[in-house]
């Protein structure tokens, strides 16, 4: 064996390093998902100098939310004007690209992973975070979707102080509804639970009244909300709190195999890391076994979305 073909042979060989597998690669990191958990991880990954691609499909789970609030310093403002706000910040970072387009498909490819684009283009990376978040089903009532995130909302640290004082109402007889009850208690001028045919009567705490009629729907008033039923007068409401069920927003965790908690989110370690090396998720489409369900909150968010980016920092390693 001449001296040239050992040299070839010895390159095929050799583990590759990081450079050469980063050359490999369109980006170190493609973020999918520009609400507050993708844009947070984006930013963290440009403070480093990443090479970055953030895929911003334009469909937030708080896109109907008027406001946001426990967001500390940012109490009260528009979802979309802090998504355009952090999207100023990440164009001081030259690492950092942001595309306005839908991620179709995820794969792996070879020591990384394929991203297929609604607009027909596909871009490689060395790993993936993702962070598309949860789609809410709310339930079959006429006029609930479209109050959706002003005066009937889930969160009651998001939306209740927004009620306090005033009338509000519980739709669901669950054991969830009891918890919306119990937390609004303080909060609320009186508190009344639509029972909407099911029997609450041993859920509710003391002092929460029952309208145990069908309830027919709802539609907006100058103050709040109207609910009308089956039987009897209809009532007024500061606003309506509802627990909704929901479902992963984009197919992501079934197409990389990632493994999924029986709340139907993607099951993470504390650092953010998926069940396949490389993957990461953050938000509330993900939550660790320890979790029964994710916290629904943009500060929290905002927060897995920077842990997840720094355990990908070390992954890229």
């Amino acid at each position: 064996m001449t001296k040239t073909q050992q040299t070839q042979q010895t390159q095929h060989t050799q583990p590759q390093t990081q450079q050469q597998r980063d050359e490999r690669a369109d980006y170190e990191v493609v973020v999918i998902g520009g609400g507050p958990a993708g844009l947070q991880a984006a930013l963290t990954l440009g403070r480093v100098h990443r090479r970055t691609l953030l895929l911003d499909s334009g469909d937030y789970r708080n896109g109907p939310a008027e406001h946001m609030h426990n967001f500390l310093g940012f109490d009260g403002m528009p979802p979309g004007e802090l998504r355009a706000a952090a999207r100023k910040n990440l164009e001081a970072y030259e690492t950092v690209e942001v595309r306005d387009v839908c991620a179709e498909r995820t794969s792996p490819d070879g020591d990384g992973f394929r991203i297929t684009l609604a607009d027909g283009d596909s871009v490689r990376a060395r790993g993936i975070i993702l962070a598309t978040g949860l789609r809410d089903t709310l339930p079959e009532k006429p006029g609930l979707g479209e109050l959706w995130g002003s005066v009937v909302a889930q969160c009651p640290f998001c939306h209740g102080h927004e009620m306090a004082g005033r009338p509000v109402a519980i739709l669901g007889a669950e054991e969830s509804g009891a918890h919306l009850a119990g937390i609004m208690m303080p909060v609320a001028g009186g508190l009344t639970a639509l029972a909407d045919g099911d029997d609450v009567d041993d859920a509710m705490p003391d002092g929460v009244r029952i309208r145990r009629e069908p309830v027919t729907g709802f539609a907006r008033t100058d103050d709040g909300v109207r609910v009308r039923f089956a039987e009897g007068d209809d009532e007024e409401y500061a606003g309506v709190l509802v627990t909704t069920g929901f479902t992963q927003a984009a197919p992501f965790a079934e197409q990389l195999d990632l493994k999924v908690l029986d709340s139907g989110c993607v099951e993470i370690d504390g650092m953010g890391r998926t069940s396949v090396p490389g993957v990461h998720a953050a938000g509330d489409m993900a939550h660790t076994a320890t979790e029964a369900m994710p916290v629904a909150s943009v500060l929290t968010a905002a927060g897995s979305g920077l842990v997840a980016a720094s355990a990908m920092t070390a992954y890229l390693l």
